[in-house]
Protein backbone atom coordinates (compact mmCIF):
# COMPACT_ATOMS: atom_id res chain seq x y z
CA UNK A 1 0.00 0.00 0.00
CA UNK A 2 1.80 3.37 -1.11
CA UNK A 3 1.76 6.04 1.26
CA UNK A 4 0.16 9.22 0.96
CA UNK A 5 2.92 11.47 -1.48
CA UNK A 6 4.34 8.37 -3.26
CA UNK A 7 4.05 8.14 -6.75
CA UNK A 8 1.40 5.35 -7.83
CA UNK A 9 2.73 2.94 -10.50
CA UNK A 10 0.60 0.15 -12.77
CA UNK A 11 2.65 -1.36 -14.94
CA UNK A 12 -0.42 -2.06 -16.95
CA UNK A 13 -4.03 -0.28 -17.04
CA UNK A 14 -6.41 -2.62 -17.20
CA UNK A 15 -9.17 -1.84 -19.86
CA UNK A 16 -11.94 -1.96 -16.93
CA UNK A 17 -9.77 0.88 -14.74
CA UNK A 18 -8.83 3.22 -17.65
CA UNK A 19 -12.04 5.39 -17.74
CA UNK A 20 -11.92 5.67 -14.02
CA UNK A 21 -8.39 6.71 -14.24
CA UNK A 22 -8.72 8.93 -16.85
CA UNK A 23 -12.21 10.87 -14.81
CA UNK A 24 -9.64 11.31 -11.82
CA UNK A 25 -7.35 12.60 -13.70
CA UNK A 26 -9.62 15.49 -14.82
CA UNK A 27 -9.57 14.21 -18.41
CA UNK A 28 -12.40 11.41 -18.98
CA UNK A 29 -11.98 11.90 -22.71
CA UNK A 30 -8.78 9.58 -22.58
CA UNK A 31 -10.16 6.41 -20.99
CA UNK A 32 -9.80 4.75 -24.29
CA UNK A 33 -6.40 5.88 -24.95
CA UNK A 34 -5.10 4.48 -21.35
CA UNK A 35 -6.10 0.61 -21.79
CA UNK A 36 -2.78 -1.21 -22.09
CA UNK A 37 -0.56 1.27 -20.97
CA UNK A 38 2.22 1.46 -18.54
CA UNK A 39 1.08 4.34 -15.97
CA UNK A 40 2.86 6.11 -13.26
CA UNK A 41 1.25 9.31 -11.33
CA UNK A 42 3.60 11.48 -9.36
CA UNK A 43 2.48 14.23 -6.91
CA UNK A 44 3.90 17.62 -7.48
CA UNK A 45 4.14 18.36 -3.47
CA UNK A 46 6.06 21.55 -2.08
CA UNK A 47 6.51 23.09 1.31
CA UNK A 48 4.06 20.18 2.52
CA UNK A 49 1.15 21.69 -0.36
CA UNK A 50 0.35 19.07 -3.06
CA UNK A 51 0.28 21.60 -6.31
CA UNK A 52 -1.45 18.70 -8.63
CA UNK A 53 0.31 15.20 -10.32
CA UNK A 54 2.03 14.56 -13.53
CA UNK A 55 1.46 11.34 -15.25
CA UNK A 56 3.69 9.27 -17.03
CA UNK A 57 2.78 6.88 -19.87
CA UNK A 58 4.74 4.16 -21.48
CA UNK A 59 2.71 2.74 -24.66
CA UNK A 60 2.56 -1.42 -24.91
CA UNK A 61 5.14 -1.65 -27.18
CA UNK A 62 7.90 -0.97 -25.25
CA UNK A 63 8.91 -2.43 -21.79
CA UNK A 64 6.11 -1.29 -18.80
CA UNK A 65 7.17 1.28 -15.71
CA UNK A 66 8.99 -0.55 -12.86
CA UNK A 67 9.68 0.52 -9.47
CA UNK A 68 13.21 1.97 -10.45
CA UNK A 69 11.44 4.21 -13.06
CA UNK A 70 8.74 5.01 -10.29
CA UNK A 71 11.29 6.62 -8.12
CA UNK A 72 13.14 8.56 -10.61
CA UNK A 73 9.48 9.62 -11.42
CA UNK A 74 9.07 10.93 -8.26
CA UNK A 75 12.60 12.95 -7.68
CA UNK A 76 11.69 14.82 -11.47
CA UNK A 77 8.15 15.59 -9.78
CA UNK A 78 9.73 17.00 -6.42
CA UNK A 79 12.05 19.45 -8.37
CA UNK A 80 9.57 20.41 -10.66
CA UNK A 81 6.83 21.26 -7.53
CA UNK A 82 9.89 22.72 -6.28
CA UNK A 83 9.96 25.21 -9.16
CA UNK A 84 6.44 25.52 -9.78
CA UNK A 85 6.09 26.65 -5.79
CA UNK A 86 8.73 29.47 -6.78
CA UNK A 87 7.18 30.59 -9.49
CA UNK A 88 3.71 30.66 -7.64
CA UNK A 89 5.57 32.65 -4.37
CA UNK A 90 7.11 35.00 -7.37
CA UNK A 91 3.77 35.70 -8.72
CA UNK A 92 2.54 35.94 -5.03
CA UNK A 93 4.87 38.73 -4.05
CA UNK A 94 4.98 40.83 -7.25
CA UNK A 95 1.41 40.98 -7.06
CA UNK A 96 1.70 42.26 -3.39
CA UNK A 97 4.14 44.20 -3.82
CA UNK A 98 2.64 46.01 -7.29
CA UNK A 99 -0.31 46.32 -4.91
CA UNK A 100 1.81 48.05 -1.93
CA UNK A 101 3.44 50.17 -4.25
CA UNK A 102 -0.21 51.64 -5.89
CA UNK A 103 -1.83 52.17 -2.78
CA UNK A 104 1.11 54.06 -1.22
CA UNK A 105 1.61 56.33 -4.77
CA UNK A 106 -0.61 59.46 -5.19
CA UNK A 107 -3.26 58.63 -7.65
CA UNK A 108 -3.83 62.57 -9.06
CA UNK A 109 -1.34 65.22 -8.91
CA UNK A 110 -2.81 68.27 -6.71
CA UNK A 111 -4.30 71.72 -8.12
CA UNK A 112 -1.77 74.58 -7.22
CA UNK A 113 -1.36 77.77 -7.74
CA UNK A 114 1.25 78.85 -10.52
CA UNK A 115 1.83 75.30 -11.45
CA UNK A 116 0.30 72.40 -13.54
CA UNK A 117 1.29 69.04 -12.83
CA UNK A 118 1.07 65.62 -14.18
CA UNK A 119 2.61 61.95 -13.21
CA UNK A 120 2.73 58.69 -14.60
CA UNK A 121 3.91 55.46 -13.11
CA UNK A 122 4.99 52.31 -15.29
CA UNK A 123 5.88 49.13 -13.99
CA UNK A 124 8.98 46.96 -15.94
CA UNK A 125 8.04 44.34 -18.03
CA UNK A 126 6.77 41.11 -16.79
CA UNK A 127 10.19 39.55 -15.69
CA UNK A 128 11.20 42.32 -13.51
CA UNK A 129 9.45 42.79 -10.16
CA UNK A 130 7.79 45.81 -9.26
CA UNK A 131 10.83 48.67 -7.96
CA UNK A 132 10.90 50.88 -5.32
CA UNK A 133 9.91 54.34 -8.08
CA UNK A 134 8.03 57.02 -6.69
CA UNK A 135 6.99 60.91 -7.19
CA UNK A 136 5.21 63.35 -5.41
CA UNK A 137 3.84 67.46 -5.01
CA UNK A 138 3.62 68.80 -1.71
CA UNK A 139 1.78 72.31 -1.56
CA UNK A 140 4.21 74.43 0.99
CA UNK A 141 3.60 78.04 2.51
CA UNK A 142 4.25 80.79 0.32
CA UNK A 143 2.50 79.15 -2.90
CA UNK A 144 5.23 76.99 -3.04
CA UNK A 145 5.33 73.48 -4.05
CA UNK A 146 7.91 70.45 -3.79
CA UNK A 147 8.23 68.49 -6.62
CA UNK A 148 10.08 64.82 -5.54
CA UNK A 149 10.92 61.77 -7.86
CA UNK A 150 13.17 59.03 -6.28
CA UNK A 151 14.24 55.30 -6.96
CA UNK A 152 14.57 52.58 -4.34
CA UNK A 153 17.48 50.47 -5.01
CA UNK A 154 16.25 46.51 -5.95
CA UNK A 155 12.94 45.34 -6.53
CA UNK A 156 10.10 43.30 -5.18
CA UNK A 157 7.81 43.88 -1.69
CA UNK A 158 11.26 45.05 0.21
CA UNK A 159 11.27 47.89 -2.52
CA UNK A 160 8.01 48.64 -2.15
CA UNK A 161 7.95 48.51 1.44
CA UNK A 162 11.20 50.94 1.36
CA UNK A 163 9.78 53.15 -0.89
CA UNK A 164 6.83 53.90 1.49
CA UNK A 165 8.93 54.66 3.96
CA UNK A 166 10.79 57.06 2.13
CA UNK A 167 7.81 58.74 0.46
CA UNK A 168 6.10 59.43 4.17
CA UNK A 169 9.01 60.69 5.51
CA UNK A 170 10.05 63.44 2.52
CA UNK A 171 5.85 64.71 3.10
CA UNK A 172 6.68 64.90 7.17
CA UNK A 173 9.61 67.00 6.35
CA UNK A 174 8.46 68.95 3.45
CA UNK A 175 6.23 70.32 6.30
CA UNK A 176 8.99 71.59 8.03
CA UNK A 177 9.49 73.99 4.87
CA UNK A 178 13.70 72.61 5.25
CA UNK A 179 15.45 73.53 2.52
CA UNK A 180 16.04 70.65 -0.41
CA UNK A 181 20.19 70.02 1.06
CA UNK A 182 18.93 69.81 4.57
CA UNK A 183 16.05 67.44 3.65
CA UNK A 184 18.32 65.12 1.94
CA UNK A 185 20.80 65.14 4.95
CA UNK A 186 17.74 64.52 7.30
CA UNK A 187 16.44 61.78 4.97
CA UNK A 188 19.76 60.27 4.82
CA UNK A 189 20.50 59.99 8.43
CA UNK A 190 16.53 58.10 8.73
CA UNK A 191 17.99 55.87 5.96
CA UNK A 192 21.16 54.97 8.16
CA UNK A 193 18.98 54.44 11.27
CA UNK A 194 16.51 52.19 9.56
CA UNK A 195 19.23 49.66 8.22
CA UNK A 196 21.76 48.96 5.46
CA UNK A 197 19.47 47.91 2.92
CA UNK A 198 17.66 51.75 2.66
CA UNK A 199 19.02 52.83 -0.29
CA UNK A 200 17.59 55.05 -2.75
CA UNK A 201 18.12 58.23 -5.61
CA UNK A 202 16.59 61.45 -4.73
CA UNK A 203 16.01 64.90 -6.48
CA UNK A 204 14.22 67.24 -4.15
CA UNK A 205 13.00 70.49 -5.95
CA UNK A 206 11.00 73.89 -4.39
CA UNK A 207 9.35 76.16 -6.95
CA UNK A 208 8.37 79.85 -5.65
CA UNK A 209 5.69 80.73 -8.17
CA UNK A 210 5.84 84.60 -6.11
CA UNK A 211 9.79 84.98 -6.84
CA UNK A 212 10.39 82.68 -9.94
CA UNK A 213 12.57 80.50 -8.83
CA UNK A 214 13.66 76.96 -8.63
CA UNK A 215 15.85 75.34 -5.56
CA UNK A 216 16.95 71.63 -6.20
CA UNK A 217 19.27 69.21 -4.32
CA UNK A 218 20.11 65.79 -5.93
CA UNK A 219 21.12 62.38 -3.89
CA UNK A 220 22.54 60.19 -6.78
CA UNK A 221 19.99 60.76 -9.14
CA UNK A 222 19.78 61.36 -12.97
CA UNK A 223 19.51 65.07 -13.29
CA UNK A 224 16.21 66.48 -14.11
CA UNK A 225 15.57 68.66 -17.46
CA UNK A 226 14.47 71.88 -17.70
CA UNK A 227 12.89 73.12 -20.77
CA UNK A 228 12.49 77.28 -21.42
CA UNK A 229 9.18 78.64 -22.94
CA UNK A 230 10.54 77.40 -26.53
CA UNK A 231 10.48 74.43 -25.58
CA UNK A 232 13.90 73.32 -25.65
CA UNK A 233 14.91 71.37 -23.01
CA UNK A 234 18.36 70.96 -21.31
CA UNK A 235 19.74 68.53 -18.22
CA UNK A 236 20.36 70.91 -15.00
CA UNK A 237 23.82 71.30 -14.02
CA UNK A 238 23.56 70.35 -10.62
CA UNK A 239 25.99 68.22 -7.99
CA UNK A 240 24.70 64.64 -8.13
CA UNK A 241 25.68 63.74 -4.57
CA UNK A 242 25.55 60.42 -2.96
CA UNK A 243 22.23 58.12 -3.04
CA UNK A 244 20.10 58.41 0.59
CA UNK A 245 21.65 55.75 3.00
CA UNK A 246 25.24 55.84 1.31
CA UNK A 247 25.83 58.63 4.47
CA UNK A 248 28.53 61.22 5.23
CA UNK A 249 28.33 62.64 1.67
CA UNK A 250 27.23 66.37 1.37
CA UNK A 251 24.06 67.57 -0.29
CA UNK A 252 24.27 71.28 -1.88
CA UNK A 253 20.85 73.44 -2.50
CA UNK A 254 21.10 74.94 -6.25
CA UNK A 255 19.03 77.83 -7.11
CA UNK A 256 17.77 78.51 -10.22
CA UNK A 257 15.39 81.00 -12.19
CA UNK A 258 12.05 79.59 -13.43
CA UNK A 259 11.10 81.79 -15.65
CA UNK A 260 6.72 81.73 -16.45
CA UNK A 261 6.32 79.02 -19.60
CA UNK A 262 9.35 76.96 -18.11
CA UNK A 263 9.15 72.89 -17.55
CA UNK A 264 10.81 70.72 -15.46
CA UNK A 265 11.40 66.82 -16.37
CA UNK A 266 11.94 64.64 -13.39
CA UNK A 267 12.10 60.90 -13.87
CA UNK A 268 13.65 57.45 -13.10
CA UNK A 269 16.58 56.07 -14.82
CA UNK A 270 13.66 53.16 -16.31
CA UNK A 271 13.05 56.05 -18.54
CA UNK A 272 16.07 57.00 -20.01
CA UNK A 273 18.19 53.67 -19.68
CA UNK A 274 18.65 52.14 -23.45
CA UNK A 275 19.96 48.33 -24.21
CA UNK A 276 23.17 48.19 -25.32
CA UNK A 277 23.79 52.56 -24.81
CA UNK A 278 24.67 53.73 -21.69
CA UNK A 279 22.10 56.26 -20.23
CA UNK A 280 23.51 59.53 -21.92
CA UNK A 281 20.99 58.78 -24.95
CA UNK A 282 18.88 58.25 -23.02
CA UNK A 283 19.16 61.34 -21.78
CA UNK A 284 19.81 62.85 -24.86
CA UNK A 285 16.69 61.89 -26.55
CA UNK A 286 15.08 63.34 -23.49
CA UNK A 287 16.61 66.92 -23.55
CA UNK A 288 15.78 66.83 -27.37
CA UNK A 289 12.28 66.98 -26.91
CA UNK A 290 10.49 69.54 -27.51
CA UNK A 291 7.59 70.42 -25.60
CA UNK A 292 4.88 73.10 -27.29
CA UNK A 293 3.48 75.65 -25.58
CA UNK A 294 -0.18 74.74 -26.09
CA UNK A 295 0.35 71.10 -24.55
CA UNK A 296 -0.72 70.45 -21.20
CA UNK A 297 1.39 68.53 -18.97
CA UNK A 298 -0.71 65.45 -19.24
CA UNK A 299 -0.19 65.57 -23.32
CA UNK A 300 3.95 66.06 -22.84
CA UNK A 301 4.06 62.87 -20.30
CA UNK A 302 2.50 60.98 -22.80
CA UNK A 303 4.45 62.48 -25.65
CA UNK A 304 8.01 61.96 -23.39
CA UNK A 305 6.53 58.14 -22.89
CA UNK A 306 5.99 57.33 -26.54
CA UNK A 307 9.26 58.96 -27.75
CA UNK A 308 11.67 58.08 -25.18
CA UNK A 309 10.30 55.25 -23.47
CA UNK A 310 12.04 51.42 -25.01
CA UNK A 311 10.36 49.04 -25.65
CA UNK A 312 12.57 46.43 -24.32
CA UNK A 313 12.79 48.27 -20.96
CA UNK A 314 13.29 45.84 -17.71
CA UNK A 315 12.37 48.64 -15.24
CA UNK A 316 9.51 51.06 -14.07
CA UNK A 317 9.32 54.11 -14.61
CA UNK A 318 8.41 57.61 -12.40
CA UNK A 319 7.79 60.40 -14.75
CA UNK A 320 6.86 63.88 -13.08
CA UNK A 321 6.33 66.72 -15.47
CA UNK A 322 5.62 70.75 -14.42
CA UNK A 323 4.43 73.46 -16.13
CA UNK A 324 5.54 76.70 -14.62
CA UNK A 325 3.01 79.72 -14.61
CA UNK A 326 3.75 81.78 -11.90
CA UNK A 327 1.37 84.13 -10.01
CA UNK A 328 0.80 87.45 -10.79
CA UNK A 329 2.35 90.22 -8.85
CA UNK A 330 -0.96 92.03 -9.17
CA UNK A 331 -2.49 88.87 -7.17
CA UNK A 332 -0.47 88.96 -4.21
CA UNK A 333 -0.20 91.44 -1.59
CA UNK A 334 2.06 90.97 1.58
CA UNK A 335 3.17 93.35 4.40
CA UNK A 336 5.59 93.00 7.30
CA UNK A 337 4.25 93.76 11.02
CA UNK A 338 5.78 94.51 14.08
CA UNK A 339 5.07 93.63 17.53
CA UNK A 340 2.69 95.44 18.61
CA UNK A 341 -0.86 95.32 19.78
CA UNK A 342 -1.62 98.14 16.89
CA UNK A 343 -0.56 96.45 14.37
CA UNK A 344 -4.20 94.49 14.57
CA UNK A 345 -6.13 97.59 13.42
CA UNK A 346 -3.74 97.80 10.62
CA UNK A 347 -3.77 94.84 9.31
CA UNK A 348 -7.82 94.87 9.14
CA UNK A 349 -7.40 98.30 6.61
CA UNK A 350 -5.14 96.58 4.42
CA UNK A 351 -7.30 93.42 4.12
CA UNK A 352 -10.27 95.93 3.50
CA UNK A 353 -8.55 98.16 1.30
CA UNK A 354 -6.45 94.70 -0.60
CA UNK A 355 -9.52 93.31 -1.12
CA UNK A 356 -11.73 96.46 -2.25
CA UNK A 357 -8.92 96.93 -4.93
CA UNK A 358 -9.09 93.34 -5.79
CA UNK A 359 -13.11 93.67 -6.18
CA UNK A 360 -13.61 91.16 -3.44
CA UNK A 361 -16.06 93.55 -1.31
CA UNK A 362 -18.01 90.33 -0.06
CA UNK A 363 -15.49 88.55 1.49
CA UNK A 364 -14.02 92.04 3.53
CA UNK A 365 -16.22 91.38 7.00
CA UNK A 366 -15.41 87.47 6.97
CA UNK A 367 -11.53 88.02 6.56
CA UNK A 368 -10.97 90.77 8.45
CA UNK A 369 -12.35 89.03 11.43
CA UNK A 370 -10.02 86.37 11.04
CA UNK A 371 -7.10 88.43 9.92
CA UNK A 372 -7.67 89.73 13.14
CA UNK A 373 -7.91 86.78 14.97
CA UNK A 374 -4.56 85.36 13.80
CA UNK A 375 -2.76 88.74 13.94
CA UNK A 376 -3.41 89.02 17.43
CA UNK A 377 -2.10 85.39 17.82
CA UNK A 378 0.97 86.20 16.22
CA UNK A 379 1.95 89.34 17.58
CA UNK A 380 1.59 87.29 21.30
CA UNK A 381 4.07 84.44 20.02
CA UNK A 382 6.35 86.46 18.22
CA UNK A 383 9.78 88.32 18.91
CA UNK A 384 10.63 90.44 15.85
CA UNK A 385 7.69 90.35 13.40
CA UNK A 386 4.89 89.39 11.87
CA UNK A 387 4.08 88.82 7.89
CA UNK A 388 0.71 88.79 6.18
CA UNK A 389 -0.15 87.85 2.89
CA UNK A 390 -3.17 87.73 0.57
CA UNK A 391 -3.07 85.89 -2.37
CA UNK A 392 -5.86 85.80 -5.20
CA UNK A 393 -5.62 82.65 -6.98
CA UNK A 394 -8.88 80.97 -7.78
CA UNK A 395 -9.17 81.41 -4.17
CA UNK A 396 -8.41 83.86 -1.36
CA UNK A 397 -5.13 82.69 0.39
CA UNK A 398 -4.14 83.97 3.25
CA UNK A 399 -1.45 83.50 5.29
CA UNK A 400 0.05 84.67 8.71
CA UNK A 401 3.81 84.51 9.32
CA UNK A 402 5.85 84.66 12.58
CA UNK A 403 9.22 83.59 14.11
CA UNK A 404 8.13 81.19 16.86
CA UNK A 405 7.97 77.57 15.51
CA UNK A 406 5.17 76.23 18.34
CA UNK A 407 1.95 75.74 15.79
CA UNK A 408 -1.36 76.59 17.61
CA UNK A 409 -3.76 74.12 18.69
CA UNK A 410 -7.51 74.29 18.12
CA UNK A 411 -9.24 74.56 21.53
CA UNK A 412 -12.35 74.66 23.42
CA UNK A 413 -13.28 77.95 25.35
CA UNK A 414 -15.46 77.93 28.12
CA UNK A 415 -18.31 80.24 28.20
CA UNK A 416 -16.45 82.27 30.31
CA UNK A 417 -12.79 82.35 28.64
CA UNK A 418 -11.42 85.45 27.21
CA UNK A 419 -9.25 83.10 25.11
CA UNK A 420 -8.96 80.20 22.86
CA UNK A 421 -11.92 80.84 19.85
CA UNK A 422 -9.34 82.28 17.47
CA UNK A 423 -8.97 79.15 15.31
CA UNK A 424 -12.40 77.89 16.51
CA UNK A 425 -13.57 80.94 14.34
CA UNK A 426 -10.96 80.06 11.43
CA UNK A 427 -11.86 76.32 11.35
CA UNK A 428 -15.50 77.16 11.50
CA UNK A 429 -15.49 80.13 8.73
CA UNK A 430 -12.94 79.23 6.44
CA UNK A 431 -13.18 76.48 3.48
CA UNK A 432 -10.42 74.86 4.53
CA UNK A 433 -7.20 75.88 6.64
CA UNK A 434 -3.93 74.63 8.45
CA UNK A 435 -0.52 75.53 10.30
CA UNK A 436 3.21 74.38 9.05
CA UNK A 437 6.64 75.15 10.41
CA UNK A 438 8.80 77.11 8.11
CA UNK A 439 12.77 77.01 8.12
CA UNK A 440 12.37 80.11 10.38
CA UNK A 441 9.05 80.50 12.57
CA UNK A 442 5.35 78.88 11.44
CA UNK A 443 2.71 80.14 9.26
CA UNK A 444 -1.19 79.73 9.89
CA UNK A 445 -3.76 79.95 6.63
CA UNK A 446 -7.07 79.64 5.52
CA UNK A 447 -8.67 79.44 2.14
CA UNK A 448 -12.03 81.60 0.89
CA UNK A 449 -14.03 80.80 -2.28
CA UNK A 450 -14.31 83.78 -4.52
CA UNK A 451 -17.72 85.05 -5.30
CA UNK A 452 -19.03 83.64 -8.29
Amino acid sequence: MPRLGDPVLLPVVDPALAPDIAADLGVPAIGGLLAGHSLILAPLTARGTVLGRVCFLRGPGRRPFDARDAATAAEVAARGAVHLDNARLHRLESRAAATLQRSMMPTRPPRIPGVQIAHHYMPGDRQAQVGGDWFDAIQLPGGRVALIVGDVMGHGLQAAAVMGQFRTSVITMAALDLPPAQLLRHLDNLAQRLGTDHLATCVYAVYDPIHRTLALANAGHIPPVLAGHDGRGELLQIPGGAPIGVGGVPFETVEIPAPDGSWLVLCTDGLVEVRGQGIDAGLAALCAHVIEPQQTPEDVCGQILGRVHSEDRRDDVALLVARFDGIAPQDVAQWRLRVDDSEVARARDLTRQQLAAWGLDRLSDTTELLVSELITNAIRAASYEVELRLMRVGKLLVEVSDDNHNLPQLQRAEADDVRGRGLALVSHMSRRWGTSRKAVGKVVWFELPLPS
